[in-house]
């Protein structure tokens, strides 16, 4: 397969969770990524247990697709070699605390000088002006700042972070949708541009309707565990042998909904003819629901609620997950040789192309792995620009 990015080198001074994990996307795409690590390697290297060998699962689920080299940026030598790289690069992504790497002589304005194609890419906690400006950036941090987490959770329980780092996720998406975006740019005016994102404003993006809701109608969102506010039944409800979710969007469902399970009684209620009466009447219809949910097996009622064309869907662990025999069909693990783990499985990257989701080319790298790959290809770079000099 022709890889979208194939020919474009990404150099990726990244570490943890957000810059790595837009770059890589980007590797996911094709693109050449090398991943400059310090002497001590990437901090998520340490973040176990659990580990798979020596090296954390945490890290191998953010790097694969990427070549490794070390760089010491406290040394003037290894200085000079990221500036040979860059200056093979396409893309630059850095997550430096604001004003990090211009103190290394790797800032923006002066690579922009040297090399005016380059696309230079910055994540950060806060953003790149603004008095939180030089504030460590931290998912949790983000979560909480942005409001999610005052209308995520229990009703009537604290406020609650999601169960992945979205943050951190989130605004690495953000900061490959504004790579492409620039690159595709460049491909008419021949200029590179700097692309910022920050953990703060990507949560507030996704933010949405809640945030509308505040900014055109007043409305603080508040907390409804798994319910929503404006669509009723919608939301988890309790079998007796474990969860579903259920999403009653219209009209037309609520009538499909009650034939499917026989709930005839509840289809002749007028309180619940219209979806703006069963959000009004919530207080007794859920409840309602939750008991006559018990009553019901999980495989039994998502076999009626499909056949019914309701859209739910069973609530998995982890392991449930993986054994469900969609995701398997799809084939969405992907077993990779490592250099010293033997052999590690992934995910698959979450694109098709022509029908094909594409490979991974390479397993998370060791650390340092491809330092004498890279630095040999500095080397015959040299001689070929003093030949044609």
């Amino acid at each position: 397969m022709t890889l979208p990015l194939q020919g474009v080198r990404v150099v990726d001074f990244t570490r943890v969770l957000t810059g790595p994990y837009a770059t890589m996307l980007l590797g996911d795409l094709g693109a050449d990524v090398i991943k400059i690590e310090p002497p001590q390697g990437d901090d998520t290297r340490a973040w176990g247990p659990p580990f798979k060998g020596t090296e954390a699962t945490y890290y191998l689920s953010v790097n694969r697709n990427k070549r490794s080299i070390v760089l010491d940026l406290k040394n003037p030598d290894d200085v000079r070699t990221a500036l040979d790289l860059i200056a093979t690069a396409d893309v630059l992504v850095e997550n430096y605390r604001p004003g990090t790497m211009d103190r290394l002589g790797l800032g923006w304005e002066e690579l922009h000088e040297r090399h005016p194609s380059l696309v230079y890419a910055a994540i950060s906690g806060f953003g790149q002006s603004g008095p939180y400006r030089d504030l460590a950036g931290y998912d949790i941090i983000a979560q909480g700042m942005s409001g999610l987490m005052s209308y995520t959770g229990d009703a009537h329980g604290e406020p609650m972070k999601l169960g992945v780092a979205v943050a951190d996720v989130f605004a690495g998406a953000l900061m490959t949708q504004g790579i492409l975006a620039a690159l595709f740019e460049r491909e008419r005016s021949g200029t590179g541009r700097r692309v910022d994102v920050n953990l703060l404003e990507g949560m507030m993006s996704l933010g949405t309707y809640q945030l509308s809701r505040y900014l055109n109608a007043g409305e603080v969102a508040e907390r409804l565990g798994n319910e929503h506010r404006s669509i009723v039944p919608y939301g988890l409800f309790r079998c007796q042998d474990g969860f579903i979710n259920l999403a009653v969007g219209n009209d037309g469902l609520w009538r499909r909904f009650c034939s499917g399970l026989d709930m005839h009684d509840l289809l002749a209620d007028e309180r619940y003819l219209t979806n703006a009466g069963r959000v009004a009447h919530r207080d007794e219809l859920v409840p309602e629901l939750t008991a006559r949910f018990g009553r019901f097996s999980r495989v039994e009622v998502m076999k009626r609620l499909q056949q019914a064309g309701v859209p739910c869907g069973p609530v998995y662990d982890v392991r449930e997950t993986f054994e469900d025999p969609h995701v398997q069909a799809r084939e969405l693990t992907v077993p990779v040789s490592h250099p010293t783990l033997g052999e590690v499985t992934l995910t698959s990257p979450p694109w098709e192309f022509d029908g094909q989701h594409l490979p991974i080319r390479r397993a998370p790298p060791t650390l340092g792995q491809h330092d004498a790959e890279i630095r040999s290809e500095l080397t015959q770079q040299h001689i070929n620009e003093e030949t044609h000099a």
